[in-house]
Order: structure tokens, then C-alpha cells, then sequence
């Protein structure tokens, strides 16, 4: 799972957090604590929903952890009103970065 590159594509699709986070110099150290806050949302989805499922398919399970890690992560991330004419940020969007940069099983 490469959690560093799903957090910096969700901080690029926020143009302006990307460049103050830039500017500050702060870009890379928030990518690893993000991506780190990431992988422990994902492996407590995948505990909860192992305990409360128990006999559902590791696949299944890890695929639906990541969807609610994502949304855990997208709530976290630091705020940014979307450009005029723009949409906000869809989970979505996000799965369809995943399904094009994770291999297949």
C-alpha cells in the first residue's frame, strides 16, 4: 500500500494547501505524518470490520477499510474552500487513483 502517494495526490488536488505547504516547507513532513495517520486508520477499519465480519473475504474487508481510512483521512486533512467553479474533493475520485495505481490481486 503506498499511502504516502494516495495523501500527496489528495493535498494536489487542493492547489492552494499543496503550494502553502510548499512555501512553508512543510510539504514533505505533512505527507509522512498523513500518510502514517492513513495506515493506522486503515489497519483499525480492517480490525473492526475483521471483528464485526468475521467470516467476510480479507479482500473485501481491506478494500472497505481503505474507503472509510480515505474518509477518516479527507476529514483530517487541513480545510480548503475549492476554487470557484470547481467541485470539492470526492471519495470517489480517490478510489478511481487507487484502482489505477494499485496492482491487481
Amino acid at each position: 500500500m503506498h499511502y504516502k502517494t494516495i495523501v500527496l495526490e489528495f493535498i494536489q488536488e487542493h492547489p492552494t494547501l499543496h503550494d502553502r505547504l510548499r512555501a512553508s516547507r512543510t510539504l514533505l513532513s505533512t505527507v509522512n505524518l498523513q500518510a502514517a495517520a492513513l495506515k493506522r486508520y486503515h489497519e483499525t477499519w480492517m480490525d473492526r470490520l475483521t471483528q464485526a465480519k468475521p467470516d467476510s473475504d480479507p479482500g473485501k474487508i481491506a478494500s472497505q477499510a481503505l474507503e472509510l481510512a480515505l474518509e477518516d483521512l479527507r476529514e483530517n486533512l487541513p480545510s480548503e474552500s475549492p476554487p470557484s467553479g470547481e467541485e470539492p474533493f470526492s471519495l470517489d475520485a480517490a478510489m478511481a487513483f487507487l484502482r489505477r495505481h494499485t496492482p491487481p490481486a
